[in-house]
């Protein structure tokens, strides 16, 4: 840092990224006035950051989306949700991320204090267009956004044409209005948003290739399912540990997490009905002053300030896409142990999280005695709104039945796909068989806790959740207590006695839920 005397101070950062790569610090009590910031590489200038300090003065923004505010875009992504990758980070809403200045480097980046008391509570649909409206309200960028259908049983959904907002760029903007602007943008997205047809123009994101240089944090990962989730920071793999792909998604209660990529998170399907995969946010430039327009597919090819448009993705079954994935995460291969430990750790990670929303419809039922939530016919149980949408798990337990699938599956991917492991002088089929043995070792030694419906705390291990499988395709449902949702039955050890009222919570066709007695 020189300021306007000339005098110079070296700094302390902190890298992140590659690609892109970013370095960030913080400065702390400096003086009104001028001061820049400068990056050198082997003695040479790389890059350099005039900074004014002052009421007087106002920070430099870009004029326009291109390659640069999009890496900006990424870097501060990858910021606002980094933490050592064994830290389980979760938090009840989007806030406290936000409103953390030590992670979200555009804090009161307008100087008039526009992040006090923001609410900002996206759910899964949400969150990747809350993220890009927030960035472009801080720095003045316009930003677009489509109403779109939900699509049919044969068909992914449809789009009209683009709103365009083009408020921030006439300068600061306050939090009122940034307010009312997220209100008809969380009214107007869905899932449906990013399910869009690959090959389709009208729509808000567009499908990327899967490499390292391409999948930036920020990046929006779409499932054919419905879900959402945004890509916030690669790890690299190293001698001693594997590496990750980290990202965020939100649930309908509003609860934000980090989670690591894998099969049991990102779920992959060829279906006539979306358009899944990774996507980036559709670029706007400017055509005239206070004009913009989005680029089309055929102008996003090799564009050089935006990822390029590919549609390599429709032609990856999810064997390929999975294996493809695996292969980036970690280039070098890995020991089968290292693999298994890796997964069995993405399943505990995903347990903690029903964990939580568990524990969360529980609470409303807390708050609310009374009350029962009405639950929906047929499909319509994974697309609601209300407290069911808020409480209930079936898209959730879903994933987690899937994950708990591709953990008993391992042993058999090791024969199917030997080069995605580092298997030294063993056959598949040797490898394959040890890590049957390990499996069935450590699901014994792991375990996870929920809380019943006395407030006590149960263990279960993780062999006994696996156990249960068949239950997770019944315990979506808040209105049923806390047992019944991790599939304890009648009989067995750690049940405890049910009060009438959480038997009169349940909405199962079959009737009240008996007592259960330990």
């Amino acid at each position: 840092m020189i300021d306007s005397q000339g005098q110079r101070k070296s700094l302390q950062s902190h890298r992140r990224g590659g690609p892109p790569w970013s370095l960030i610090t913080g400065l702390e009590k400096l003086n009104e006035g001028q001061y820049r910031i400068e990056a050198n590489r082997d003695g040479k200038l790389i890059a350099c950051y005039p900074l004014t300090l002052g009421e007087s003065g106002q920070q430099e923004r870009p004029p326009a989306w291109n390659l640069a505010t999009e890496a900006f875009y990424s870097a501060w992504i990858e910021a606002l949700f980094g933490a050592p990758p064994e830290e389980n980070l979760s938090f009840n809403s989007l806030e406290p991320f936000l409103r953390n200045t030590e992670r979200n480097f555009l804090h009161n980046y307008l100087g008039i204090n526009e992040d006090n008391n923001l609410p900002l509570t996206p759910d899964c649909a949400d969150l990747p267009y809350t993220l890009r409206a927030y960035f472009a309200w801080k720095t003045g960028l316009p930003i677009a956004f489509r109403t779109c259908g939900c699509g049919s049983s044969k068909a992914p959904p449809y789009c009209g044409k683009p709103n365009i907002m083009t408020e921030f760029t006439r300068g600061i903007s306050s939090q009122a209005n940034f307010k009312k602007f997220s209100r008809r943008l969380t009214d107007t997205v869905h899932s449906g948003s990013a399910r869009t047809g690959l090959a389709d123009e009208a729509t808000d994101l567009y499908p990327i290739s899967l490499s390292r240089e391409t999948l930036w944090p920020g990046t929006v990962y779409a499932d054919p399912y419905g879900h959402i989730l945004v890509l916030v920071e690669w790890v690299p793999q190293t001698v001693d540990r594997p590496g990750m792909l980290l990202a965020v998604d939100a649930q309908p209660d509003n609860s934000v997490a980090r989670k690591r990529i894998w099969e049991g998170t990102l779920l992959f399907a060829n279906t006539e009905n979306a358009g899944p995969g990774f996507k980036a946010f559709r670029p706007l430039i400017s055509t005239a002053p206070g004009k913009w327009r989005t680029l089309a597919n055929e102008e996003l090819i090799a564009h050089p300030e935006f990822t390029s448009f590919s549609l390599e993705q429709d032609y990856f079954t999810p064997d390929d896409f999975y294996a493809r994935l695996a292969k980036l995460i970690n280039p070098d291969g890995l020991d089968p142990v290292q693999v298994y430990e890796a997964t069995l750790t993405a399943l505990a990670e995903q347990i903690e999280t029903r964990v939580n929303s568990v524990d969360n419809g529980e609470a409303y039922f807390r708050k609310n005695p009374r009350s029962v939530i009405p639950m929906p016919s047929g499909a319509a149980i994974f697309q609601t709104i209300g407290p069911w949408e808020d409480y209930s798990t079936p898209s959730r337990d879903m994933r987690l039945i899937i994950a708990i699938n591709v953990l008993n599956s391992l042993p058999e991917k090791i024969v199917c796909h030997p080069g995605l492991f580092v298997l030294k002088d063993k056959t598949p089929e040797e490898a394959k068989a040890e890590i049957e043995q390990y499996h069935a070792k450590r699901i014994q030694e792991r375990n996870i806790r929920y809380t019943r419906t006395n407030g006590s705390s149960w263990e279960l291990s993780v062999a006994e959740v696996l156990a249960r499988k068949p239950a997770y395709e019944m315990a979506y449902n808040p209105n049923d207590c806390a047992e019944i949702r991790w599939g304890a039955k009648p009989g067995h050890s750690g049940i405890c006695h049910l009060p009438p009222l959480c038997a009169s919570r349940s909405t199962r066709e079959n009737g009240a839920i008996p007592d259960l007695v330990s």
